[in-house]
């Protein structure tokens, strides 16, 4: 069952583009609903870089985030290791 998505001009000529290309590098004609079934097909499987792109802030870190971030760390004064890590995670 086909539904028809509203793309945009930008959207929709890269589109093109890929298609084109790809005839021009495999000598194979694809439809441009094949094209669009491949990269969602591909996107699915790495989605959780597509949700991520769509968040508000982004990794790395500004510098204004990481001063923050720095302002508020203080030392306790007791020395942790991993085995003290590993006792307060998994007990």
């Amino acid at each position: 069952m086909a539904t028809a998505v509203k793309v945009g001009e930008d959207a929709k000529s890269h589109l093109e583009e890929l298609q084109a290309e790809i005839r021009l590098r495999t000598g194979t004609s694809v439809t441009q609903q094949e094209l669009l079934s491949r990269l969602i097909d591909d996107a699915y499987e790495s989605r959780d870089d597509i949700v991520d792109s769509f968040r508000e802030s982004t990794v790395p870190l500004s510098e204004a985030e990481k001063e923050a971030m720095a302002a508020g760390r203080f030392s306790s004064g007791v020395e942790t290791d991993e085995e003290d890590i590993d006792e307060i995670l998994y007990g």
